[in-house]
């Protein structure tokens, strides 16, 4: 991460009572869920790889406030909630980007296998406090696969917290799926928040057969 000139002191929204805000939007899926279903490739694990990517692309979204610095995290992992079949096992893993692999396939099965050595205990998964999060380079991604809801609120650990909070929903008839993300508005406009889903459907079209 690298240190950043920002004026904090005048920002409008440091002193609000909480500078996090959502918004849902509804993307196509349908390259995707077909890409997957062919290649029997996890529509969940490649999802997450999408939305790490299109989160990326947005250098707003990897600010935060470090000791009263702003710093600019060069890019972020994933942190997401995993559950065994069972939904008996609840755990957390921490997830590297796309770009440290050599190719989609070979991202897509290092993280199957690191789901699968959390979930069967051979790996401890992600367990650093939520007050100390801000000071990772990550955001955190999470999936509720039995709903296909239209909005959704997120839990705020505090009132600026900055780490990006992304879900998504059940994949309806027409390949649409509700995306949600929970931002800080210190950093964060409607223009980037427009950026994050442009992006987001980039990634969801450049799969093919």
């Amino acid at each position: 991460m690298r240190e950043i000139e920002f004026d904090l002191k005048n920002n409008p929204f440091v002193n609000f009572l909480s500078s996090r805000y959502s918004m849902s939007a509804r993307v196509n899926v349908e390259k995707l869920w077909n890409y997957c279903h062919e290649n029997d490739k996890s529509f969940f694990v490649m999802c997450l790889g999408c939305m790490m990517n299109a989160v990326n692309e947005v250098p707003e979204m990897k600010r935060r406030i470090i000791d009263g610095r702003v710093y600019e995290f060069d890019y972020l992992e994933a942190t997401t909630p995993i559950m065994d079949e069972d939904n008996e096992i609840y755990r957390e893993m921490r997830v590297k980007i796309p770009q440290e692999f050599d190719d989609i396939g070979e991202w897509h099965d290092y993280v199957k296998d690191l789901s699968r050595e959390i979930l069967s205990g051979k790996n401890e998964g992600f367990t650093l406090d939520m007050f100390k999060r801000d000071s990772e380079n990550i955001a955190n991604f999470s999936c509720i696969p039995w709903v296909d809801f239209d909005s959704i609120t997120s839990a705020i650990v505090q009132n600026n917290q900055i780490q990006p909070l992304i879900t998504w929903g059940k994949v309806d008839e027409n390949y649409e799926m509700t995306v949600s993300i929970t931002v800080n508005h210190i950093f964060v406009n409607g223009r980037e928040l427009g950026y994050f889903y442009e992006n987001i459907q980039k990634e969801f079209n450049s799969f093919n057969k």
